[in-house]
C-alpha cells in the first residue's frame, strides 16, 4: 500500500468513496453526494494549506484523509481538523492507519499542535451509525472533549455530535509558525538533495525516491526532524 498526495484527478473516485457514508450513514451529515466538481472546489480549498493524501492498492485508490482549517482566526492557526474516509469494503484492514500516521507526521512537518476531530455519535446504535468511529480515534490516542447534543437530523432520527483532541507538538511560549504544506511540497526536490549531501549514509536511492514522492508514512522520527529542520531552514532562506 501507498501513501501519495492527493491530485485533482483523483476526485472522481473519491467521490465514490464518499458516496456510501452519504447515502448509506450518519456518519457524514451531508443529505447529498457532491458532484466531482464542487468536490474539486473542496480539494482545492483544502489544499491551499494542509496535506491531502491518498492511500493506493494496486493502482486503486482504497482511502483518503486530509485536516482543515479549525477556527478562522489566527491564534487557532496550530490546530486543524481532521477528516477521514477508506473504502467501506476494505475497512478494517489498516488502511486508516496507514493514512492518519502519514497525515500526523505532515503536520507536524507544518508545526500542527492540536488535532480534533468532529464526530457523529448515536443516541443508541442503529443501522446508520455506531460508536466504532469514537472508539477508533481513542484507539489512535484521541481524547473525548465535548459532545453536542441531537444537534444533527438525518434519516428521520437525531444524532449527537462529540469532538475528540489529540495533540502532536508541544505548546511552546514562543510557537513556531506554521508551514504551508504546498510550501513543502514544493521544496520536497531541494530538500532531498540537502538531506543527501548532509546525510549520505543515512538514505538509500529507494529511500530517496519515497521522500521526493512524499511517502510520509516511511520517515521515522529522526528522519522527520530533519525534515523539519531543512524545510525551515529553506522556507526561511526564501523569504529573505
Amino acid at each position: 500500500m501507498k501513501i501519495e498526495i492527493a491530485s485533482l484527478e483523483d476526485a472522481q473516485e473519491l467521490v465514490e468513496i464518499y458516496r456510501y457514508y452519504v447515502e448509506k450513514t450518519a456518519i457524514t451529515f451531508e443529505y447529498e453526494v457532491p458532484s466531482v466538481e464542487e468536490f474539486k472546489q473542496r480539494m482545492v480549498h483544502v489544499m491551499e494549506k494542509y496535506p491531502y493524501l491518498i492511500a493506493k492498492e494496486n493502482d486503486q485508490i482504497v482511502g483518503y484523509a486530509y485536516a482543515s482549517c479549525f477556527k478562522n482566526r489566527v491564534a487557532y492557526d496550530w490546530c486543524v481538523e481532521t477528516s477521514i474516509y477508506v473504502n467501506y469494503d476494505l475497512k478494517r484492514c489498516g488502511i486508516g492507519k496507514k493514512l492518519y500516521l502519514a497525515l500526523e507526521k505532515a503536520l507536524k512537518a507544518q508545526h500542527i499542535t492540536n488535532l480534533n476531530a468532529c464526530i457523529s455519535s448515536p443516541i443508541e446504535n442503529d443501522e446508520y451509525l455506531d460508536t466504532n468511529s469514537i472508539d477508533y480515534h481513542h484507539h489512535l490516542g484521541y481524547q473525548m472533549i465535548g459532545k453536542f447534543h441531537q444537534c444533527g437530523y438525518k434519516f428521520n432520527r437525531w444524532y449527537d455530535m462529540v469532538w475528540m483532541e489529540k495533540f502532536i507538538g508541544e505548546h511552546l511560549e514562543n510557537q513556531l509558525p506554521i508551514i504551508e504544506f504546498k510550501k513543502i511540497k514544493d521544496q520536497i526536490d531541494e530538500l532531498v538533495t540537502a538531506l543527501l549531501e548532509e546525510k549520505k549514509n543515512s538514505f538509500d536511492e529507494n529511500r530517496k525516491v519515497k521522500i521526493a514522492n512524499i511517502d510520509l508514512e516511511e520517515l521515522n522520527n529522526i528522519e522527520l526532524q530533519q525534515l523539519q529542520v531543512r524545510i525551515s531552514k529553506i522556507l526561511v532562506e526564501r523569504t529573505k
